[in-house]
């Protein structure tokens, strides 16, 4: 089984500063004025775009909520969503 890795390199400046190669910065879906994360483990750095280990990470905090909520199929979810929607209506 082969890998597909993208690699790329950049060169850190004297602050410390890199700049994120552009292939790489597509990859993340980040342009300028976005924000990155730098997750270290191991040794190893993974860099993702704050907005989605933000995301990643509500989603490991919510797991299992759904079920005890008594959400087990999308057909739960849109009777929930168009009952909320009925009722903000009645207000």
């Amino acid at each position: 089984m082969t890998e597909n890795l993208l690699v790329s390199d950049a060169k850190v400046m004297s602050k410390g500063q890199v700049t994120i190669p552009k292939n790489i910065r597509e990859v993340l879906g980040v342009s300028t004025g976005d924000r990155v994360t730098f997750i270290e483990k191991d040794g190893q750095v993974i860099i993702m775009n704050s907005a989605i280990y933000a995301m990643k990470k509500f989603q490991k905090q919510m797991e299992g909520q759904a079920e005890q909520a008594g959400f087990v199929s999308e057909k739960d979810v849109d009777w929930w969503i168009t009952d909320s929607r009925r009722s903000e209506s009645d207000e």
